[in-house]
């Protein structure tokens, strides 16, 4: 696809045209107006702002009313949300977020382009964006909501149900990122009689953590490393209470576990043994804010990941130690099987005496288990960008007009 294409008038006047895609950017603005540092989906839509800017125009929202701003515009927007994301000068980026959406300018019209929605942003209420006449194709990350609704806020489950069906019912095509996602997509669909659009799985890209091999250890002792918000579907409770036990049988001699992550939705009773457990609090450090360098140092030295997950849409953290060389001892899932094969160690997220076990068994310097496991990552390819997006600009023009509801 192209980027800006330009005629000339019979006056001599130059004319920008519009350009071939359409690039929803809501999520990426909100991002920027609550503050915070940038999660799995926002990485997302910062990873498609980088690839389709050159080609695309905003999709914004003001009040009620969606807009597609002109390609200038949209130039200094994306310019904004890319350097704004994570704090950085974040006063500024509102200040000329704001002086865009004052003035729309002359807001063209879809005229059936791709419309790329790859945040979820917006589809669980009455939507203008079909007055766009665009082509819109969404990026689904998972069902969670829908399929294990306890661990989500309440309601949750019907704004998600309502997000799916918009996707089935409006969508021209839909890009997963697993064929796990895909599977579950297909059986919300024949269970609730909606169509199936065209789907595509593209993995998606992996950050690269460079290993800082000259750098000590942060930590003294042996330690295990979990990265994620604490909430309840990632089984931080199972992990805080093998701790506890650790601690009880062990002393001084129990390893730390470093939870790197801000606290979530439905994690109270994580948080109590995080706050109130005398047992713990020299044995568990807990990082909210943790940059990507300080990840990989951590990863560098760490014994293994723990991902005790109940569910997951797709599992970054997995697919980022594997590519730094970390051992991981993960929940028996299926999209970590998709995505590792039989390369990390797989327990029952709810097998607290194999956890444990595997724990003190990846524990010594010398565990066979553990270099079972750096044998076994050998030949790993971590899923990239660059792939990603291979198989997505070859798949978007096979994407054809479909009737929607």
């Amino acid at each position: 696809m192209c980027g800006n294409c330009h005629s000339i008038s019979a006056s001599g006047e130059v004319r920008v045209r519009s350009r071939p895609l359409l690039l929803d950017v809501r999520r990426l603005i909100w991002r920027i107006w609550v503050g915070g540092m940038p999660t799995g989906v926002d990485h997302v839509c910062l990873a498609y702002l980088k690839h389709f800017a050159p080609q695309a125009q905003a999709v914004v929202e003001r009040g009620r009313f969606r807009r597609i701003l002109s390609p200038e515009q949209s130039d200094r927007l994306f310019a904004i949300l890319r350097f704004g994301i994570g704090g950085f000068k974040r006063d500024m980026s509102i200040l000329g977020i704001r002086a865009i959406l004052s003035n729309f300018g002359d807001a063209s019209r879809g005229m059936g382009r791709p419309y790329l929605n790859v945040g979820h942003t917006g589809l669980d209420s009455k939507s203008s964006a079909a007055s766009l006449e665009v082509s819109p194709i969404y990026l689904l990350h998972d069902l969670i909501p829908i399929t294990h609704p306890e661990y989500c806020r309440a309601g949750e489950d019907v704004r998600h149900t309502e997000r799916v069906r918009t996707i089935l019912n409006r969508g021209h095509g839909v890009i997963a990122n697993s064929n796990d996602t895909v599977k579950a997509l297909q059986q919300f669909a024949g269970a609730h009689d909606h169509p199936m659009p065209p789907t595509l799985t593209a993995y998606l890209g992996t950050r690269l953590m460079t290993r800082p091999d000259q750098t000590p250890s942060p930590i003294d002792r042996p330690y295990f490393v979990m990265l994620g918000t604490i909430e309840g579907r990632k089984n931080h409770i199972l992990m805080l209470n093998i701790w506890r036990d650790m601690v009880a049988d062990m002393g001084e001699n129990a390893p730390v576990l470093v939870i790197i992550g801000k606290r979530g939705w439905e994690s109270e009773q994580a948080v109590d043994l995080l706050e109130r457990c005398p047992g713990l609090s020299r044995h568990v450090l807990e990082l909210p804010h943790c940059p990507d360098e300080e990840v990989a140092r951590y990863f560098h030295h760490a014994r293994a990941l723990l991902f005790p997950s109940f569910t997951e849409g797709y599992g970054m953290p997995l697919i980022e130690a594997l590519a730094t060389g970390l051992p991981v001892i993960a929940s028996d899932i299926g999209v970590f099987r998709e995505l590792a094969d039989d390369i990390p160690e797989y327990l029952s997220p709810i097998d607290g005496l194999g956890w444990r076990q595997t724990i003190e068994a990846y524990l010594p310097k010398d565990s066979p288990a553990r270099h079972k496991q750096v044998e076994r990552m050998e030949g790993f390819h971590a899923p990239t960008w660059d792939e990603h997006f291979t198989k997505v600009d070859a798949w978007l023009p096979t994407v054809r007009d479909r009737n929607v509801l």
